[in-house]
């Protein structure tokens, strides 16, 4: 089965070009988006789910949202670095949903306190979500400041996991 990014579909010469398609609404754009970072980012995709199919489901989302709320893209960062964030975001929500706890209604006594203690919420607090936010901040600034050739060397090992041949 061909997946949607491999289709041969060449419009957009540079990301500038593709970005004002975008921003135009360019019916087209959003399949060249598609087309030019979907291969890496169903790479991480996958990685956060650990599943082809879901992965593919938080693609799909990811570039949904992405290509609806192009006018939020402030250009701080490459266009593959916001779609990075999205791709994350989507993934981390779904991994979320689907780690809910269900706890039947009748329940005796010994299986109360276990059933409680499993009902406690232990995710971080606002006090943690702000931290990783600063951090996640502080990193995308530092990564900014990289020049062109280390940022590259840098995202495609360190944050997108590939091979030192694979990054060259």
């Amino acid at each position: 089965m061909v997946k949607p990014w491999e289709i041969d579909l060449s419009v957009y010469d540079d990301e500038e070009a593709l970005l004002e398609g975008l921003r135009r609404k360019d019916r087209l754009a959003c399949t060249c988006l598609l087309k030019r970072f979907a291969p890496r980012l169903f790479r991480l995709a996958s990685q956060l789910t650990g599943d082809p199919d879901e992965a593919e489901d938080v693609l799909q989302e990811a570039f949904i949202q992405a290509c609806a709320h192009i006018a939020d893209f402030e250009g701080r960062s490459g266009l593959g670095t916001w779609l990075h964030r999205i791709v994350v975001n989507t993934a981390l929500a779904r991994v979320r949903r689907k780690s809910f706890t269900t706890v039947p209604l009748e329940i005796d006594d010994l299986d109360r306190h276990a059933a409680q203690e499993s009902l406690i919420d232990r995710a971080a607090g606002p006090s943690e979500m702000v931290l990783e936010q600063e951090r996640t901040e502080t990193l995308e600034r530092a990564i900014l400041a990289l020049p062109d050739s280390l940022r590259a060397a840098f995202v495609l090992r360190d944050i997108e996991g590939l091979s030192t041949r694979e990054a060259a």
